[in-house]
């Protein structure tokens, strides 16, 4: 029997604020994460959808209070939350998006892992310079996948949603916060997006199971593209699996899974969790997952 001294009588609860949420892998990540550290850990999923103000207010109350180290927030409640917390990290509040908040001295402080761990899973397929990346989807992923974009310092970002305003309203973002630096402008189409550009990352929640819609037209994409998907449920989304079948370069949604639970857990406990393990923790669940789909 291992001995793991006086940290593995230390409780761990922290958890999930979104809805659907079922198919989540952050609960076996977080809590092999916190196992391997000697902690106790529980990630309680928080499935509730529908939710007003009022009511996420109540669910984050119910945070504060109940003994939690914190939450993560995901669809579609990262930008509802934001009004509700006590104070917001630096880059959150440049976005206006939260997917971590952490209980601090009682206090519901919100932060954004989502950009921090996008950063780090696309940097292997940028070029030194010359990116000009679409982003599909401006919701709370697709904020915090352009911010991350441009603290990488692509300068040329195209950014296109089905609701032009919004889009407008994060052009507007990246500009004040990247200043002269990043280049961002709101493309009148999918095409226009696409238009010379070297990269393309969905940020919507298309092509996430059960549905299996492309959020882009196979017809636009090209080989000499490389192509990223937030959605990790399937891995192989109609995007990526159209992009595949055009020679494009691929990165499924495990590494900014894994990464941003990462640095969510680092938010939490202090402690800096292995990504190996929490990898391992998140491709058990997709196998499993993946034999129990191909069983039915």
């Amino acid at each position: 029997m291992s001995k793991r001294g006086p940290a593995a009588s230390k409780k761990l609860l922290t958890g999930l604020i979104g809805a659907p949420i079922a198919h989540s892998a952050s609960p076996a990540m977080h809590e092999r994460a916190a196992e391997a550290l000697g902690l106790r850990g529980h990630y309680q999923l928080i499935e509730v959808a529908g939710a007003d103000a009022a009511g996420l207010a109540m669910m984050l109350e119910g945070v504060r209070r109940l003994g939690f180290a914190g939450v993560n927030v995901t669809f579609p409640y990262k930008e509802a939350v934001v009004p509700l917390l006590d104070e917001l990290a630096p880059a959150a509040a440049a976005m206006g998006a939260v997917n971590t908040v952490v209980v601090r001295d009682n206090r519901l402080i919100g932060h954004n892992t989502d950009t921090t761990g996008f950063a780090r899973a696309v940097a292997p397929l940028l070029a030194p310079t010359g990116n000009a990346v679409a982003v599909i989807g401006t919701g709370g992923v697709g904020k915090a996948i352009a911010f991350a974009l441009a603290s990488l310092e692509v300068t040329d970002l195209r950014i296109f949603d089905s609701e032009p305003a919004r889009a407008e309203k994060l052009a507007a973002l990246l500009a004040k916060q990247g200043g002269a630096k990043v280049t961002s402008r709101v493309a009148a189409s999918v095409a226009d997006a696409l238009d010379g550009a070297t990269g393309l990352v969905n940020g919507t929640p298309v092509g996430m199971l059960p549905n299996r819609g492309i959020p882009v037209p196979a017809a636009l994409l090209r080989e000499n593209l490389w192509v990223a998907d937030a959605v990790y449920s399937p891995l192989i989304t109609p995007l990526l699996a159209a992009a595949q079948a055009k020679g494009a370069r691929i990165m499924t949604g495990r590494e900014l899974a894994i990464y941003q639970a990462a640095d969510a857990f680092e938010l939490f406990t202090g402690l800096a969790p292995s990504t190996e393990v929490m990898g391992e923790a998140f491709d058990e669940v997709m196998a499993a997952r993946s034999s129990t789909y191909h069983a039915a």
